[in-house]
């Protein structure tokens, strides 16, 4: 019986040692199988392959007899996900491609050779195939591997037709190209230029996804001087109001500031890009966190890209607290506890080291990293002294009033002002009769 297995984009990682066994299996079938694309890519470079595909010449529904457990999330392309011992092994018969209409995947595909299947990839680097069973012998019709030696990346065949074909590969080269620092060779960089705004025909879904991939390792610095070298910029984010700036300044910009060297999540790589362009259209760090136009500036980004509503939620968190630290008035104790208690203030405390890296708000972070150093030992998010139970305990009716005063005595408490229940419900009492 056919067993389900994941999705195609969500399954779990692939072995080595699965995708061989899979291989052999195949090619004990008397079938032609390799490995095929990135993981060639990976070893050849020295690198631990994250997934392993075999391609082969055995057609989808001959794959599907051979193995018991199987799902065929793209049959009609050729693709085939094998269950095998705690991989999910993608199995793609070798295809060329018709007509891509949607300019993301082709209208029709004939089954194929291993040569034509090589001829329809995107980049000579990701074209290559590895017989494991012959001594690791590489098998390249695109010229990969020269351009691999050379740090060269190169779209196969005709640049521009790659592009046409699926305009997402724009900024998979983008991604490529930073990933393992290549140099875009001339053609394909005139191509890349050229075709830039044939990425507004993808979905805002498979652009976040890309971008995901491109700015959150510590190569992305890279990547976003490529997405804005190569105008793809502001049609990856779809060009919202709120990213004014047409391009930007590498001397000026705070996202190549924003924890360099080191992986962040995509929450902090938008809240920075978002950062960085608005500073470079000549906004204040101060103004453009105000609630009403963080809200709006993030309902953009969620409506540009489709992010999920973590990754909408650790940017607008990450955002916000950089208005109460870089008000006019420096922040008090409690503000600086309820700061350090955040889930992102790391988040935020990169966001500030960038600012102040770039020249802006130097003396108030200078001021603001000793105090916030020794709350590294503190407990800056202490159960509250009490709470609206004990309010409506002590006879108040509850409504907005509650808000206003737990958070006026839960600030007492993380400044030491008051340190037990009987204080914190006495302060209570005496807020709640103040008039607002």
């Amino acid at each position: 019986m056919t067993q389900p297995t994941p999705d195609i984009r969500t399954k779990p990682p692939c072995s080595r040692e699965d995708a061989l066994a899979v291989l052999t299996r195949l090619r004990e079938q008397k079938h032609i199988a390799y490995f095929a694309g990135g993981c060639v890519r990976d070893e050849l470079l020295g690198r631990t392959p994250k997934d392993y595909d075999v391609a082969t010449d055995a057609a989808p529904d001959r794959v599907r007899r051979l193995f018991p457990r199987t799902q065929a999330v793209g049959q009609a392309f050729g693709v085939i996900l094998v269950r095998q011992g705690g991989s999910v092994v993608e199995v793609a018969t070798f295809r060329s491609d018709g007509n891509y209409g949607d300019g993301r995947r082709p209208d029709t595909v004939t089954f194929s050779t291993p040569e034509h299947d090589a001829q329809r990839r995107d980049f000579t680097i990701n074209g290559l195939f590895l017989d494991p069973l012959d001594n690791g012998r590489v098998i390249d019709f695109v010229g990969g591997q020269a351009d691999l030696q050379s740090r060269t990346l190169r779209a196969i065949g005709d640049p521009a037709q790659r592009f046409a074909e699926d305009h997402l590969r724009l900024l998979r080269a983008v991604r490529f190209a930073a990933r393992f620092d290549l140099t875009i060779e001339p053609a394909t960089a005139a191509a890349i230029l050229r075709d830039a705004p044939l990425l507004k025909r993808i979905s805002p879904e498979r652009i976040a996804d890309e971008l995901r991939l491109a700015l959150t390792p510590p190569t992305r610095s890279l990547a976003w001087r490529l997405l804005w070298e190569f105008r793809l910029g502001q049609t990856a984010f779809r060009s919202p109001p709120f990213f004014p700036a047409p391009s930007t300044d590498p001397e000026r910009s705070l996202f190549l500031r924003v924890s360099p060297g080191r992986p962040i999540t995509l929450g902090l790589a938008l809240a920075g890009a978002a950062l960085d362009l608005q500073i470079q259209a000549g906004n204040e760090v101060p103004a453009i966190v105000q609630k009403k136009h963080l809200h709006s500036l993030i309902h953009a980004l969620r409506h540009s890209l489709k992010i999920s509503n973590d990754e909408s939620e650790e940017m607008q968190y990450t955002f916000e607290a950089l208005g109460p630290l870089l008000a006019d008035e420096p922040p008090a104790l409690a503000a600086l506890k309820r700061f350090r208690a955040r889930p992102v203030a790391d988040n935020t405390q990169s966001l500030l080291d960038a600012l102040q890296d770039g020249g802006q708000h130097v003396m108030r972070i200078d001021e603001l990293r000793p105090r916030l150093a020794a709350l590294d030992a503190v407990d800056c998010a202490p159960a509250p002294l009490i709470t609206g139970d004990d309010l409506t305990a002590a006879g108040l009716m509850p409504g907005p009033v509650f808000k206003r005063v737990l958070d006026a005595v839960y600030d007492a408490q993380l400044e030491g002002r008051i340190g037990i229940r009987a204080e914190g419900l006495a302060m209570a009492l005496q807020l709640a009769r103040k008039p607002v």
